[in-house]
């Protein structure tokens, strides 16, 4: 592993609750304090179907990145808020596609940061940025020499953009997402998705939750139609912008039980032109 980290990366606070650790227990892992299961237990009183939710999610995940890879000769990936480690991380399932592919991650989570100096420091393949998602320029400098600018590459932002507050300059989730396609050699690839929900009531009562619950680490669960404004100018592929359980599953259709009722996680993925 290459690092991009920080000489003194921030503390853990473990009293505090960190969207990453409450996204480890839902897709049951141990890296989470009790500040995180309980934060996890207010979210499923709002929204029961969360961790089918969050499962769906990383099915996605796995299933984009093997497209990618095996369809479209994609062979690195920059996965901004990448998490904490778990069972098919975007490397791994890229690199069994193909050993020669790349994968740079991006996060400030001190947690995931610790992780990753452990898990990931015998692969050469791997990158580890300490840096926040919005900062596309720092990115861009701290990936120079691993990633090739002049070919290809799959920018990811699964389930974090719900994470950054909505403001009127550059750091709002919008241009962040234009800001990093700008970027991007020609024939480069979008993989974005995000929390949305039809109900007003999931809408602002989760929103509320998080923000109270982080500390102001939290954006806002968005509609469908906020989704599509982040791909203005790509050129989506099939099957379009859908709930992610929907986006060329291995099983047609998807069975029932695997649809969350509250809320879904809505995107795709969108091509530079």
């Amino acid at each position: 592993m290459d690092s991009g980290q920080d000489p003194q990366p921030p503390l853990i606070d473990m009293h505090t609750p960190s969207v990453a650790r409450m996204y480890d227990w839902l897709l049951g892992g141990v890296e989470n304090y009790a500040s995180d299961r309980d934060a996890c237990a207010k979210l499923l009183e709002i929204a029961p179907s969360t961790q089918l939710l969050a499962r769906n999610n990383r099915a996605f995940l796995t299933r984009v990145v093997r497209t990618l890879v095996e369809d479209y000769g994609i062979r690195q990936f920059l996965d901004h808020g990448s998490g904490l480690p778990t069972q098919d991380n975007v490397h791994e399932v890229a690199q069994r596609a193909d050993p020669r592919c790349r994968v740079a991650y991006v996060d400030n989570d001190p947690m995931v940061l610790a992780h990753a100096q452990t898990t990931l420091h015998d692969n050469s393949g791997t990158l580890v940025i300490s840096q926040d998602m919005r900062e596309t320029e720092r990115i861009r400098r701290a990936t120079d020499r691993f990633l090739d600018w002049e070919q290809p590459i799959a920018a990811l932002f699964v389930s974090v953009l719900h994470c950054i507050p909505d403001t009127d300059d550059e750091r709002s989730p919008a241009e962040v997402v234009r800001r990093t396609a700008a970027l991007l050699p020609p024939g480069s690839f979008m993989v974005i998705c995000q929390l949305v929900s039809d109900d007003a009531d999931v809408r602002e009562q989760v929103t509320r939750l998080m923000e109270v619950t982080t500390h102001g680490h939290w954006g806002r669960v968005r509609e469908t139609h906020e989704v599509e404004r982040y791909f203005d100018g790509l050129d989506i592929l099939e099957p379009r912008l859908v709930d992610v359980v929907d986006w060329r599953p291995d099983a047609m259709p998807p069975p029932p039980e695997r649809r969350p009722k509250d809320w879904v996680e809505w995107g795709g993925v969108g091509r530079l032109r």
